[in-house]
């Protein structure tokens, strides 16, 4: 316990220490939001990579897809790697770069409403991410609290609270710098921390020979003959809800707005292609490790509660009978994951509410000329306002997801489907396209916006009929169709406004 103890207070040190350094760097918006767009590749993968992984794919999503689909499961943290990082990078990195430095866009709703010249759509779409990011937060709230309370032996609302404070802390001092520098921090841990407790797990089952040996005997569910099971086979039990679930999970990070904000933020194009290499190797070690581990889940014995799997408590059940070294370097693996995405969390919520519903700037044309320049002592006056708004704004989105979280309505996967479902569903379409494809026309975006939300809310509306995950998977993939057809049926942008908009690939 003195160990376990020592390396998390020294940890938490670190972290507010950093956003006490970047402190000085946050007094703008594009300080506090976007790191005044200068982040460097090895900063910008790594946050990538933390802001994917957390304590919902390591606790939730390793432990559930685990049981259900035994080392197959490992395809997920491959499809992770391949579709959510490699691809994104090289779909999105320097389009978004290029395009959102371009017409001056800070956010993803900003994006939406000044590409789409409809401001609607910029209001609307920044509801959408703050509502719907809220789930997710309390999913990852609930994932190191459930470790955490296995470690420590602390009770899991103390746990919610005392991470809430903490990441509060230093993403109000610091935004998206020290969260930033944090996420490096916290990677690298990340790294070390999954090999070493892949080692010790099978190594505790004997060696990897003998835990797939072991997977292998183990009946399918609804058999009682040894030896019956699809654990250990390449595709697993269901190979299709295994589908679902890798482009659930690799697709959605192309439409999630604390993702695609890390391309805002690089510092040029030659730093997009280093940082496709280090996100892509991060994913495959990191979430490819996660989803490997959990494989195993079979060989352990959960908690049952009211006669159901409690999904969420798989993985503790593993590393609860490791030595307490490595214990404290699990604690600090999530730790380390969940504080990373939930700074990216809250200060994309915060920002987009600020940005993009209470100070709606109207941009200039390109080509405008400006009749007079505004006062530079007026102007860094609003540039701080906005700045105390956001972390303001912070505070209130971390209190509305403790509340989910301290009384969570389903399991940590569920969680994260909804958020995932609806965010993905309505932004991914009409963004990557919006990226490429002149094309694309303001009423088409509005169509997604209600395919997406809509689909998720009826689904969950009606008790889910469709698996949350499923049906985020059929809200990403169908928002192509409905923008493309939408798009072709309904009155195009103004041609020289597009054309200005694209300039920026030339």
């Amino acid at each position: 316990m003195v160990i376990k103890v020592l390396l998390t207070i020294v940890f938490l040190i670190v972290m507010i220490g950093v956003g006490v350094y970047t402190c000085k760097q946050a007094n703008s918006v594009d300080g506090f939001v976007l790191g005044g767009r200068s982040v460097g590749p090895w900063l910008t993968a790594f946050a990538f990579g933390t802001s994917y992984f957390s304590a919902v794919v390591f606790v939730g999503y390793a432990g559930q897809f685990g049981w259900r689909y035994g080392l197959s499961s490992a395809w997920i943290g491959i499809g992770n790697a391949v579709i959510g990082s490699l691809l994104a990078w090289l779909l999105l990195g320097r389009r978004t770069k290029l395009m959102t430095q371009h017409i001056e866009s800070r956010t993803m709703p900003d994006f939406f409403g000044t590409r789409f010249d409809d401001q609607g759509l910029r209001v609307v779409a920044s509801v959408i991410a703050f509502v719907f990011l809220i789930p997710y937060t309390a999913g990852v709230y609930k994932g190191i609290s459930t470790l955490f309370e296995m470690g420590f032996g602390i009770p899991y609302e103390y746990c919610v609270v005392l991470m809430a404070l903490l990441t509060a802390v230093y993403v109000i001092l610091g935004g998206y710098k020290a969260t930033a520098m944090n996420d490096f921090i916290q990677g690298i841990i990340m790294l070390f921390g999954i090999v070493a407790v892949i080692m010790a797990v099978i190594a505790a089952q004997g060696g990897l020979t003998v835990a797939v040996s072991k997977l292998a005997e183990l009946p399918s569910d609804g058999s009682v003959e040894p030896g019956s099971g699809m654990f250990a086979t390449w595709f697993g039990p269901d190979p299709w809800g295994l589908l679902g679930v890798v482009v659930l999970t690799s697709l959605g990070t192309m439409g999630l707005p604390q993702m695609v904000g890390k391309f805002y933020s690089i510092t040029d194009e030659s730093a997009i292609k280093r940082g496709t290499i280090i996100s892509t190797v991060f994913a495959f070690i990191v979430a490819g490790g996660c989803y490997f581990l959990g494989g195993f889940g079979r060989l352990y014995d959960p908690v049952v509660v009211n006669g159901k799997i409690a999904y969420d408590s798989i993985v503790p059940a593993m590393l609860v009978t490791l030595p307490d070294v490595l214990i404290a370097l699990v604690v600090l693996l999530v730790l380390s994951a969940s504080m990373s995405t939930l700074a990216s969390l809250v200060l994309t919520s915060s920002s987009t509410m600020t940005l993009d519903l209470i100070y709606r700037d109207k941009k200039a044309e390109p080509d405008e000329v400006k009749d007079s320049e505004i006062d530079a002592e007026v102007s860094e006056k609003v540039e701080r306002r906005k700045v105390v708004v956001m972390r303001v704004l912070i505070v209130f989105f971390i209190v509305i997801s403790l509340m989910i979280a301290l009384n969570p309505p389903t399991f940590i996967a569920q969680l994260m489907g909804i958020s995932w479902g609806a965010l993905a569903g309505a932004f991914l379409a009409p963004f990557m396209l919006g990226l490429y494809w002149r094309g694309v026309t303001t009423a088409s975006v509005w169509a997604c916006f209600v395919w997406g939300v809509g689909l998720t809310v009826v689904n969950m509306l009606l008790g889910n009929p469709i698996n949350p995950i499923n049906c985020g998977a059929i809200a990403m993939l169908g928002g192509f169709p409905i923008v493309w057809l939408v798009s072709l049926f309904t009155p195009k942008m103004n041609r020289d406004s597009v054309e200005r908009i694209f300039e920026c690939y030339n």
